[in-house]
């Protein structure tokens, strides 16, 4: 951002604040998952004028065209849409580059194209970069409609193994995403919903977790099911992550879902 203390002031007022706001989840009559969280939405916005994704967008759009070691800016890049262009990419995602020869979602992509256009060694690619600039990217694909459908010969390998680790049980709780998002879907785990791919599983990443204090993407989130059902996660922007989310967002295209709001706000 142009002034990063001022995220850094406004987290250091949302962890202050979150202490209060996690008192209504302490009541014996809990709220609804989502009224709860539209109700935290509408108290930040009261308190501080401006949303915590908000925040994450400004900072990925100024790394966005941030010049690399190569002098070149993230506009050069194709993110499946054509070179630069935005509007609506993050609906069509995962797909098969030519460039890269893979199929990508929108995080590895980000992270292919900050070393193969803008010059940046692995290494030297941080994370929460990579996560400011997919949610700045996302942003543009806000209540867009979902448009994933497998065509390429990888895309349809990248579906297929997709489908096999959502059912594959494993771990020493031998679960799998299908027992709880499947066999549980429309029903509750603690107090959050629990919705299959046909329901729109994936629409709202990235989105800003206020019980967390933190912006998860897709990843984050896939990632966060792992540790939950304790098997180890995967390498960020390897083929576990993107195959899972093909099969979701494909599933979920099939349904005709849409995105929430991107970035979304949640509990």
């Amino acid at each position: 951002m142009k002034d990063k203390r001022t995220r850094i002031l406004f987290l250091s007022l949302s962890l202050a604040a979150l202490g209060g706001l996690l008192g209504y989840t302490q009541q014996p009559k809990p709220l609804d998952p989502f009224e709860e969280a539209m109700r935290q939405r509408q108290m930040y916005l009261e308190t501080f004028g401006v949303l915590p994704g908000e925040l994450y967008v400004e900072e990925g759009k100024e790394l966005f065209f941030r010049k690399g070691p190569s002098g070149k800016t993230l506009e050069e890049c194709d993110f499946g849409l054509g070179k630069g262009k935005l509007e609506g990419v993050y609906a069509v995602l995962p797909k098969y580059f030519p460039d890269s020869r893979k199929v990508e979602d929108l995080e590895s992509r980000v992270y292919t194209c900050m070393q193969t256009v803008q010059g940046y060694k692995p290494e030297a690619i941080k994370r929460e970069e990579v996560k400011a600039i997919t949610t700045y990217i996302a942003s543009f694909s806000s209540k867009a409609k979902m448009q994933v459908v497998p065509k390429h010969p990888q895309e349809l390998a990248m579906y297929n193994l997709g489908r096999e680790l959502w059912y594959a049980r494993a771990g020493a709780r031998d679960m799998s995403c299908a027992v709880c998002h499947d066999q549980y879907a429309g029903q509750r785990v603690r107090l959050s919903p629990v919705r299959s791919p046909k329901q729109g599983l994936g629409s709202e990443w990235p989105a800003y977790r206020f019980e967390a204090d933190k912006l998860y993407t897709m990843e984050d989130r896939i990632a966060f099911c792992y540790e939950s059902i304790a098997i180890p996660a995967p390498a960020f922007y390897s083929e576990p992550y993107i195959a899972l989310t093909l099969y979701m967002l494909a599933e979920a295209t099939k349904a005709g879902r849409s995105f929430e709001e991107l970035p979304f706000f949640t509990r």
